[in-house]
């Protein structure tokens, strides 16, 4: 994924991946009761995304679309951070988060479940 997709358009992009398609009307009344966004933000936020190609526009309706996934973002977004944070280093990025964050005996079995599949 070659476009950044900031924090404003990503709200957008969580209710159509939470929602499916659907009329950007959905989406302003969405963001009016989550984040206070009036209809004329919100429509600028799904245009910047459609010129992005992260969402597309179908007419009647003004219906949209995510283009993209939400783990397709997700994966960009975190190697952006281990880029800019951890100097490209994931092992970094790992010890970091197990400082800071006490984990459950369920989700270090998940953890080693997962290092286990890579080998």
């Amino acid at each position: 994924m070659e476009e950044k997709i900031p924090d404003a358009e990503l709200k957008v992009m969580n209710v159509l991946w939470r929602d499916g398609p659907c009329p950007a009307k959905h989406i302003a009344e969405e963001l009016a009761k989550t984040d206070g966004y009036n209809v004329n933000t919100t429509y600028t936020l799904i245009k910047r995304c459609v010129k992005k190609g992260v969402v597309e526009r179908a007419e009647p309706g003004f219906v949209c679309r995510a283009t993209v996934t939400k783990r397709e973002v997700q994966g960009s977004r975190a190697m952006d951070l281990v880029d800019k944070m951890f100097g490209g280093s994931v092992d970094s990025l790992f010890a970091t988060l197990l400082d800071q964050k006490q984990l459950t005996r369920e989700e270090i079995e998940n953890l080693k479940k997962l290092v286990s599949e890579l080998k």
